[in-house]
């Protein structure tokens, strides 16, 4: 182990909580009981913000895998804190692969892609036809958070929708995708409902999501459950 991996392994035991470390494990099966702390999300971020740009995290996200979950959750903080895009992509490439389960996929949403829309979806789709369970997931995450709004395009459904996966988090991506994207651009996507588009448990599955949205108008909700299959 290297003196920053000591370092900062020790502050995340300092800002250890036994009985939150059982709720999250409770929270994700396919991570080992052993690998969870027990640190609360707000301080992982006070953390990674103390340590973004030093030479203490270059060192800490240098060396993979790591051995707990809240390391790896750390490691996904200062990747967002990175503001060289070309970094930031090698920085990804690097880490998707050791990355285990959704909440340490899904809280990764770099800030610099903000200024790179143009050329982020290539890599978008790499990751989407990866083959990888959490890179796959990771590029839809990135369609449904930078691409539904201004820089939408009906592409990028389509992009999901030819995603053929029978993994559990793909699929609840997948969903959740969908579920979003009825919500922001529903006349684009209502078509992938309507048609059958999607398969049935990605269908089923957006129509539960949709339907608990708030954004969702309740004359929209009640057609939407009509389509279920």
């Amino acid at each position: 182990m290297t003196e920053a991996q000591e370092i900062i392994r020790n502050r995340l035991f300092e800002l250890a909580d036994a009985d939150y470390a059982e709720f999250q494990r409770k929270l994700m099966p396919t991570v080992a009981p052993e690998s969870v702390i027990g640190v609360r999300t707000p301080a992982l971020r006070k953390l990674a913000a103390e340590l973004s740009g030093t030479e203490q995290a270059a060192e800490f996200i240098g060396i993979l895998p790591h051995k707990y979950y809240e390391e790896n959750n750390l490691h996904a903080f200062l990747i967002e804190r990175i503001k060289d895009y070309s970094a930031c992509i090698k920085a990804l490439d690097d880490f998707l692969p050791f990355v285990d389960n959704w909440a340490t996929c899904d809280m990764m949403r770099p800030k610099v892609f903000n200024k790179h829309l143009n050329e982020l979806p290539p890599q978008i789709n790499i990751w989407i036809s990866s083959g990888e369970t959490y890179k796959i997931r990771f590029g839809i995450e990135m369609l449904m958070t930078f691409y539904l709004d201004e820089s939408f395009s009906p592409e990028y459904p389509e992009t999901v929708a030819s995603v053929s996966s029978d993994e559990y988090y793909v699929i609840m991506m997948k969903a959740w995708y969908f579920a979003t994207a009825l919500a922001k651009q529903y006349n684009a996507v209502i078509p992938y409902i309507e048609q059958n588009r999607l398969d049935k448990e990605t269908h089923n599955k957006t129509i539960r999501k949709a339907v608990e949205s708030y954004r969702i108008t309740d004359e929209q909700k009640a057609y939407l459950r009509s389509l279920k299959r």
